[in-house]
């Protein structure tokens, strides 16, 4: 089943287009990979799908409706966001945070979840604490937790590793895994294109707001397209644990 939908997608940002005719899809059980160079446009499809991003040409379809036509309430239960910004204005306890993340529920039936989730990304032991007193990474699982809590049958993450040590960043990536081999679509930017390779079933490479490759990652970032998008020279070899990028930047 198709969860998201993008047919040939236009958006501006001032006078900038940042969206330029994308066509982009994610179906339920798949981890579909957003790569590309800073303002190739991951951001913009992002938001644009979760109707963020006002579009000016083009369809958003969310569970097979046109975007335009699901109130917020409906939006929210389709598809979970993840932004890239993880500033939180208050001092909340992480599981008040988390349970943001499900505004439509009761009180008691959100905190319930906002700990099932606070557990499930490991952060559990930081339920009772002010988020404003967490590291950077501490915090990123709160808000992974808070995206998780909806269990929306979409999930979209913009960028949600930047920044992160590698264990935290591993971490995230195993939570986006598991939502999509329990049935979930997820889509999810990414500038580390190994990482990419190893937990994408699909890579869209986007390059000036334009679809420049939507495949299998190897394909997706066949040597041909990181010249061109990415100004890469190399390839992929074959580590003990997936793909790694062998690879300098282009002469």
């Amino acid at each position: 089943m198709t969860l998201l939908s993008l047919d040939k997608v236009q958006a501006r940002l001032g006078k900038a287009v940042v969206l330029d005719g994308v066509d982009l899809s994610v179906a339920a059980g798949e981890v579909v990979a957003l790569c590309g160079p800073n303002g190739a446009g991951k951001s913009s499809a992002i938001r644009a799908a979760v109707g963020l991003l006002e579009t000016t040409g083009g369809q958003v379809r969310l569970g097979g409706a046109p975007i335009a036509d699901l109130s917020h309430r409906q939006r929210a239960e389709r598809a979970a966001y993840l932004p890239q910004e993880r500033r939180i204005a208050w001092n909340l306890p992480a599981v008040e945070v988390a349970a943001l993340g499900a505004p439509f529920l009761s009180g008691a039936e959100a905190l319930a979840r906002a700990k099932a989730a606070l557990d499930e990304v490991g952060a559990g032991h930081l339920a009772d604490r002010g988020v404003a007193e967490m590291s950077g990474g501490e915090r990123a699982r709160v808000l992974l937790a808070r995206a998780l809590v909806v269990d929306a049958p979409l999930l979209l993450a913009d960028e949600p590793i930047a920044g992160l040590d590698p264990d935290a960043q591993r971490l995230v990536l195993e939570r986006l895994r598991a939502r999509a081999d329990d049935g979930a679509g997820v889509l999810v930017s990414l500038h580390d294109l190994t990482l990419a390779a190893t937990v994408a079933d699909r890579v869209v490479v986007l390059d000036q707001g334009r679809v420049a490759g939507d495949a299998m990652p190897m394909e997706a970032l066949a040597p041909a397209v990181l010249r061109e998008v990415f100004g890469l020279d190399g390839g992929w070899i074959e580590g003990p644990n997936g793909p790694l990028l062998a690879a300098r930047r282009a002469q």
